[in-house]
């Protein structure tokens, strides 16, 4: 076969000629007729001496050697021409010099052996640098059909040109023609991960919640498995554990063989997504599939369902039953979730279990397990036990490190043992052991709450000074520092706790240790300023300058401290300049500041501000509730009583138990106001007098809050049922107080009142307890405030087996008016009517009431 090959001055085209052209040569019988297309170099005016094949003229040569040697020559200079085409950048010229000499019949692999790799690839990254990139991938891709290896035209040159392509594209952020890229240059024998940083791309895929891209990548790196745990980690990393959850799925289908990490990672994922029964689905899957976890698996599982003490221990069980042995991890995390659920008879148990295993040889504890049991002490305030462990963890050589200490402190600190925690902290440092910044606040916190602010800031100042000197000593009153009038303020009550060293006063320690307060140590410093506002404010100063930002429990303790003062108007500022400096006021903050305008009498603020909470979607805790409840010690108006009923109904419907004795009685106040000049009605009905009140306060409550709360516009119907007379009498006195004051506003009264008294079957059915709430009522109306009381029934008939089109309206309008639990009472399975018994007070002579009532205020 015959290859035409044209050169012109700026560029070059190759064709295959098709066989009718073959009479061009059919004279020729020169030994070169296969490389016939270089006859017109040939007969150029280049001399023959001059040309690369005046070599095969010699007529000494054999004739098979003159063959030989004139097709190589014609193989290096075809070469020789392709790899000056790919220098050029003239890529598609390459290909087509390369797909001819196929045809021809030469071997590829022959023909890019003789290429320049370097000026070939010299070319490739010209086009990479000028972002060429597609072009490159449709060159190679070409070559590689046509059996010249891509990776063989690369130097280290165009290799570093392509990874730095790759890594252009994935900071754009487009994952997917990366992925695609990566699957081409891996079809063609690239190593993908010199290309580029696995980590990298699986970051970006994460950012782009991309699983799929994920686990196209992965698949096609040889270590496959390593890198599906990465991504899942990732994913996991950002909270996105349905992505996370996906390439575990996809991880099973695409590996052919048992990960038992990839499942260990997955669980773990889970706990940091915070999702533990996610965690629970992929162990039962795994015994599902009659996969048995290995000990690092179950401890992972264990550890992520920590919070749930019962599961961990069915996990610990189960690991038995399988087989599978427990390592000191294992009791470790047991240990872990005796602490969170404050077991501590279950921690002792296993802490004397793997005793007995370390006595055996099985295991040997670590100071993990030592410093998880001093925990699970220290919280229960059992010091002594917990100091007895720490004899047990030096008996067995083991060394405490900064979290055991800091336990031991915090377990004595927690019981009030401020010269204990102390020394403990002398020994920490006199062992070598540097405490972190956690162990000195707990060490603080110790100071504060026994009242010894001296010694608290003579603390913070000598660490912060990188030196421990004189700060031990008991605060005997007669040393002076900054803080020394916060601590008079207070009144100064120090702890009497015996000395546990005789040189507890004088220790020395030359050398200091790192010291790093944090927005912790500040904010139990402004506790230790006792009342002194200015103080705690140049400490909120200093936490800012040493580029520490204050939170809200930091604001927080400043308005308390303001507010202390009586200052409302200062309390709203630093409210105010919290948001300002970015922080969001949060239910402690809100209540500090309501709570200062209770003490300070200011009630239309206090209740403005829970409103302002609501707004903002703060819910308030049961010292918001309790605070705004015990605000008043008397109620003015029926807006003030509406006010408060508001709230107690709010902090019911919260889930709170609130006091209702101390609202009762206010409410009782309230009502009786209704009633001027009746003395022996005030004896009879005394607010004081609880031998009447059999029923739950917070019925009382719900039945006034009920009442008051309805639209001045709803009619007035007062349902008396489940109460006493005492009870009645108040809810019966609250509703006509709110008429009373409706009245005085301008609102006229357009409807009857109706009394509810409970349901009978007849007129004369009536029990004691509602003949003793009617005639207390009727009292109360006739009597005390000249309102005629008119006694009246309301039949309905209530049969199941009769579904009566006018006893159905009945039901219908009775439920529409007292509601449908309220009509439960009223409920017989018989055949005869039922009578409502209730108390009519007409329109007519509540208006005649309250005219009376009204010129007599006049």
């Amino acid at each position: 076969m015959r290859v035409l090959v044209i050169l012109g001055s700026s560029s070059s085209s190759i064709a295959t000629p098709s066989h009718h052209h073959h009479h061009h040569n059919k004279h020729s019988k020169a030994p070169f007729s296969k490389f016939s297309p270089f006859k017109p170099l040939l007969s150029s005016s280049s001399s023959l001496s001059s040309s690369p094949f005046s070599t095969v003229h010699s007529r000494s040569t054999p004739l098979s050697t003159v063959l030989w040697d004139s097709n190589k020559i014609h193989l290096c200079y075809l070469a020789d021409l392709a790899s000056k085409l790919a220098r050029d950048g003239k890529l598609q010229d390459f290909v087509m010099v390369v797909e001819s000499v196929v045809v021809s019949g030469v071997e590829a692999s022959q023909f890019a052996s003789a290429l320049s790799v370097e000026l070939v690839a010299k070319g490739i990254s010209e086009c990479l640098r000028d972002g060429k990139v597609r072009s490159v991938v449709d060159f190679l891709r070409k070559v590689d059909e046509l059996g010249v290896p891509p990776l063989k035209l690369f130097d280290g040159s165009a290799m570093e040109f392509l990874g730095r392509e790759c890594r252009r594209i994935l900071k754009r952020g487009e994952v997917e023609e990366l992925v695609e890229l990566m699957e081409i240059l891996a079809g063609f024998h690239f190593s993908i991960r010199e290309l580029m940083k696995t980590s990298d791309v699986v970051k970006v895929c994460a950012q782009k919640s991309n699983p799929d891209m994920a686990v196209r990548y992965a698949c096609i790196l040889p270590h496959t498995h390593i890198v599906f745990c990465d991504i899942i980690y990732e994913f996991g990393k950002r909270g996105d554990l349905v992505s996370a959850l996906t390439v575990y799925e996809a991880s099973k289908k695409n590996l052919s063989h048992i990960n038992m990490y990839l499942y260990r990672m997955a669980i773990d994922v889970c706990g940091l997504c915070g999702n533990y029964l996610k965690s629970r689905y992929i162990y039962e899957d795994m015994l599902n599939e009659k996969v048995t976890p290995n000990t690092y698996v179950l401890n992972s599982l264990m550890n992520v369902n920590a919070n749930d003490l019962n599961y961990t221990f069915h996990v610990y069980k189960n690991m038995r039953n399988l087989g599978v042995r427990a390592d000191m991890a294992s009791y470790n995390i047991l240990l872990k979730a005796c602490c969170i659920a404050g077991r501590v008879d279950l921690a002792q148990e296993i802490y004397r279990e793997v005793q007995h295993l370390e006595s055996t040889g099985v295991l040997k504890l670590d100071v993990f397990t030592y410093s998880t049991i001093v925990k699970v002490l220290a919280d229960a305030k059992l010091w002594q036990m917990a100091l007895k462990v720490k004899e047990d963890m030096l008996s067995a050589g083991v060394t405490p490190n900064t979290i055991t200490w800091s336990s031991l402190i915090n377990a004595c600190a927690n019981a009030g043992l401020v010269e204990k925690a102390i020394q403990l902290f002398e020994e920490m440092l006199l062992a070598g052991c540097e405490p972190n910044t956690q162990c000195c606040n707990i060490l603080l916190h110790a100071c504060v709450e026994v009242c010894q602010y001296d010694r608290a800031f003579r603390l913070f100042q000598s660490w912060k000074g990188n030196k421990v000197e004189e700060t031990f000593g008991k605060d005997d009153g007669g040393n002076t520092d900054s803080n020394s009038s916060a601590a008079n303020a207070c009144g100064r009550h120090l702890t009497s706790m015996p000395h546990f060293s005789s040189n507890i006063h004088n220790l020395y320690f030359a050398k200091g240790f790192s010291f790093t307060p944090t927005t912790t140590t500040y904010n139990t410093l402004m506790k230790a300023c006792g009342t002194d506002y200015y103080h705690a404010k140049a400490l909120m100063d200093e936490m800012k300058s040493v580029g520490l930002f204050p939170n809200q429990i930091s604001w927080s303790i400043l308005i308390d401290l303001c507010g202390a003062s009586g200052n409302v108007e200062g309390t709203l500022q630093i409210l105010n300049a919290m948001r300002a400096d970015g922080v969001e006021a949060d239910v402690v903050a809100y209540t500090t500041v309501i709570k200062v305008c209770v003490d300070s009498k200011d009630l239309k603020l206090a209740f403005s501000l829970f409103e302002e909470m609501k707004r903002y979607q703060i819910q308030p805790n049961l010292v918001t509730y309790d605070t705004l409840l015990r605000a008043r010690s008397r109620y003015g108006s029926l807006h003030e009583v509406q006010q408060c009923l508001a709230v107690y109904q709010d902090m019911r419907k919260a889930g709170y138990k609130s006091n209702d004795y101390y609202l009762k009685q206010l409410i009782e106040e309230w009502c009786e106001g209704v009633i001027q000049d009746s003395i022996q009605s005030q004896e009879e009905f005394s607010p004081g007098n609880q031998s009447d009140t059999g029923s739950p306060q917070s019925m009382l409550l719900e039945k006034v809050a009920e009442h008051l709360l309805k639209h001045i516009s709803e009619s007035l119907a007062i349902d008396l049922r489940g109460l006493t007379k005492v009870e009645a009498r108040i809810v019966v006195l609250a509703v006509l107080q709110m008429v009373k004051e409706n009245y005085t506003t301008g609102h006229p009264v357009n409807d009857d009142m109706l009394i509810i008294l409970g349901a009978s079957k007849n007129d004369a059915d009536l029990d004691k307890h509602k003949l003793e709430v009617k005639d207390a009522i009727t009292r109360l109306l006739q009597d005390e405030l000249g309102i005629e009381v008119r006694p009246m029934g309301y039949k309905v008939t209530l049969d199941k087996r009769e579904d009566s089109e006018n006893s159905v309206d009945l039901s219908s309008k009775l439920e529409d008016k007292l509601g449908r639990n309220q009509l439960q009472e009223t409920k017989y399975s018989t055949r005869r009517p039922v009578v409502i018994q209730r108390l009519k007070v007409t329109r007519d002579s509540l208006k005649q009431w309250l005219q009376r009532k009204s010129a007599i205020t006049r």
